[in-house]
């Protein structure tokens, strides 16, 4: 699990003793305070800050609410389509509801191509390249429910964003739907939406 001191372990950048002398130089009148005492509570304000921007924002506050999806029934060439068009590496897939029945990504892909079938894309590509097939032929007629993952991680709306950087690190998955109480989807959060939090960014 992910702890608050390992997504707040240094500053975004790293101070120089010079640094701190221009800084305290700014500040009017005396400060009884060593450059060194300086920095280290300059650390530990950051690490408490991240700390609790982390707690505060939640995946309704970072989550995208437009969603790529794909539905059960949904032929599996379809989807890699759409995938491929959108440039994304995953999707919810939904009922026509949009009920959260799985989730469908890369890795699912590429965990269905065959007993001996590739598990990484470089693997794709080097047999390709060799002329050896292609191994996704082995799911070019399934649909999209005989190779999702179900049932999928999911968070609800008040998640915290410490709580969702930590399910990602633990399932070591790269996206988490949003859904209500209901299983209805809400939204989806991804790595790069908790990289862009607007307040991550003002640090």
């Amino acid at each position: 699990m992910t702890t608050p001191n390992e997504m707040t372990d240094a500053p975004p950048l790293p101070i120089s003793d010079q640094d701190i002398y221009e800084a305290m130089k700014e500040i009017p009148g005396y400060l009884d305070i060593t450059p060194g005492d300086f920095k280290a509570l300059y650390e530990i304000v950051y690490r408490h800050t991240l700390e609790r921007i982390a707690l505060s924002v939640t995946a309704e506050d970072i989550m995208t609410k437009t969603v790529i999806t794909v539905r059960p029934e949904t032929p599996v060439q379809e989807a890699a389509d759409l995938m491929a068009a959108k440039r994304v590496s995953g999707v919810p897939v939904v009922t026509k509801d949009m009920l959260v029945a799985g989730v469908l990504s890369e890795k699912d892909f590429l965990a269905r191509m065959g007993p001996d079938g590739p598990k990484t894309f470089m693997d794709v590509v080097a047999r390709c390249l060799m002329a050896r097939g292609c191994a996704a032929l082995a799911i070019r007629e399934k649909k999209v429910e005989d190779i999702m993952t179900s049932p999928a991680v999911t968070v609800d709306p008040s998640t915290s964003l410490l709580e969702i950087s930590s399910l990602l690190k633990e399932k070591k998955i790269n996206r988490v739907p949003v859904t209500d109480q209901q299983g209805f989807l809400a939204g989806i959060v991804s790595r790069e939406d908790i990289i862009y939090t607007p307040l991550i960014q003002e640090i």
